[in-house]
């Protein structure tokens, strides 16, 4: 199977045509169309439904695109992992954040290090822990950074000098935002939004106590900017870590007794990056064991 091919494959996936496909990757129709039949006569499976004017994925069709574009993405980061200009550092790294405080510590390392080496791209990923730690294990993420409670037995990590703290994200008006602190009896009641990990689900569950069964749980969400919206839109409050932009009509309430966790910049164990990636690496590791 050629990377060629799978570049077909996706750009009809992504077109739902094969005429515009071939005219977008410049080949003819009929080449275009031997190509996929050979594709799926390769994998002993069909790959689209086709109709008069249109071609569809089947669910076959649709887990190929999805390892695809993987292999798509991550032969365009080894070629980005070896550009070099005489001794000039250049190349990309890929960093997966989650929407944290710590994200600002992470951004004025990378505007040092851009500074010092202008010719490296970063790459950056606004995702949940889980897809974080997928793109590490992929490959197609160097290095992750990541709110507590975190596995690390495949990582190598430092840690973030930042304390997340929780709280409740609520409208202005309601009776929780009247209050300074929010305890676990002031959310009886209450429609709530919960994250999603369950091991930050566990952390909070501590902190209820005896209260957690009796929760009313409308939705769990995990990254900020859609929680808010939920939020916003009267789904319930959010118990989740403080952010730092405002959010019209919400305002972020600490819990009593407070909950603050940790961060981490991790990276896999025994991988071999490319020179960019390895020098930001040692770059972060040295500015934040002199508190940065």
């Amino acid at each position: 199977m050629e990377l060629r091919v799978l570049k077909y494959f996706l750009a009809v996936a992504q077109e739902e045509n094969i005429t515009r496909a071939a005219e977008r990757l410049h080949v003819t129709q009929p080449t275009l169309s031997r190509q996929l039949m050979d594709l799926e006569a390769e994998l002993d499976t069909k790959l689209f439904t086709r109709g008069r004017h249109s071609i569809s994925l089947t669910e076959d069709g649709l887990i190929l695109k999805q390892r695809a574009q993987e292999i798509m993405d991550l032969s365009e980061k080894i070629k980005q992992d070896f550009i070099y200009k005489d001794d000039i550092l250049a190349g990309t790294v890929s960093i997966g954040g989650g929407e944290i405080r710590s994200m600002n510590i992470v951004s004025k390392l990378i505007a040092e290090f851009h500074k010092k080496h202008p010719n490296v791209l970063f790459e950056i990923h606004s995702a949940i822990t889980d897809d974080i730690k997928d793109g590490i294990e992929k490959g197609l993420i160097d290095v992750g950074v990541m709110a507590e409670p975190v596995d690390v037995a495949k990582y190598n990590f430092i840690r973030i000098n930042e304390k997340e703290e929780w709280g409740v994200l609520t409208k202005h008006g309601s009776k929780l935002a009247e209050k300074e602190y929010i305890s676990p009896e002031d959310l009886m009641g209450v429609p709530l939004i919960m994250a999603i990990r369950e091991g930050v689900r566990n952390e909070i569950a501590n902190w209820f106590g005896e209260f957690y069964d009796k929760l009313d749980i409308a939705a769990t969400c995990d990254l900020l900017y859609n929680t808010a919206v939920l939020v916003n839109n009267n789904v319930g409050a959010a118990v989740c870590i403080r952010y730092e932009s405002e959010y019209q009509d919400l305002c972020f309430k600490p819990l009593h007794p407070a909950i603050e966790t940790g961060s981490l910049m991790v990276w896999k164990k025994n991988r071999t990056f490319s020179r960019a990636a390895d020098k930001f690496i040692e770059f972060a590791k040295r500015k934040l064991r002199n508190g940065l």
